[in-house]
Order: structure tokens, then sequence, then C-alpha cells
């Protein structure tokens, strides 16, 4: 990450595109866990839901939201990975 800068730059974002892409497919592949007690449509609005987020996360440029979008989907995943179902995914 670049010291002293606000807005990321295209390395800062090459950077974390392999994580951000892992989390996304691990997200999606945990909804589909039989520990969720979700129908079928509502897998597939949840994905849906997560696509959404991750199409408007992929557009953010501040070092800190993207450090911070980063550190809510690593808990989402732990949720997940409980069989707990998020509100907000």
């Amino acid at each position: 990450m670049a010291k002293g800068l606000i807005q990321a730059t295209a390395e800062d974002l090459a950077r974390n595109r392999g994580q951000v892409l892992s989390l996304y497919r691990k997200i999606l592949r945990s909804i589909n866990s039989p520990k969720l007690p979700l129908t079928f449509a509502a897998r597939l609005a949840k994905k849906a839901e997560v696509r959404a987020i991750f199409m408007l996360a992929s557009e953010e440029t501040s070092l800190h939201n993207i450090d911070d979008l980063i550190d809510t989907d690593e808990y989402s995943l732990s949720l997940l990975r409980k069989g707990e179902i998020l509100k907000y995914i």
C-alpha cells in the first residue's frame, strides 16, 4: 500500500484483487452449505445480494474502505461457515 495516500492506486487494487475474488467465491460456496436453512429460491436471492454488494464495492477507491470491506467479508464468511444467516447478505 502506498504510504500517505488515501486513494488506491492501480497497484493497490491489483494487490487486493486475488484476496477479494477468493472471498467472493468462498462466500458463494458457503451459501450452498446444507447447514443453512434456506430454500433454493432463498439461496439464489442471497447469491444475487452478494453479487450486487461485490459489484458496488468493486468501484471503491478508498484504501480504508477497501480494508473495511475485506474485514467485513472475512467476518461474514466465518458466520456463514458456522451456519448463521446474515441479514445484510
